[in-house]
């Protein structure tokens, strides 16, 4: 399975059908794995339904999970 825009492993996607920013992992059957900013559980999203993030919204998510663990809301 080629990845969708020729993303790579490890490359920052938004899942369009939640707007989630996550990093790219890998594919296992017809989905690939997206893991959250920060770490987290992956989940699974069909390749059409991702898409690069952009600058913006990679900063936005890394922020968002910073303040979150310095308010104590994430490990």
């Amino acid at each position: 399975m080629s990845l969708p825009f020729g993303l790579t492993v490890g490359a920052y996607v938004v899942d369009v059908r939640s707007g989630r920013v996550g990093r790219l992992m890998g594919h296992v059957g017809p989905y690939v794995q997206l893991r959250p900013i920060g770490g987290g559980r992956e989940w699974d999203c069909p390749p059409e339904g991702v898409r690069p993030a952009t600058d913006a919204e990679r900063i936005s998510a890394a922020t968002s999970y910073v303040n979150a663990r310095s308010r104590g809301e994430v490990p």
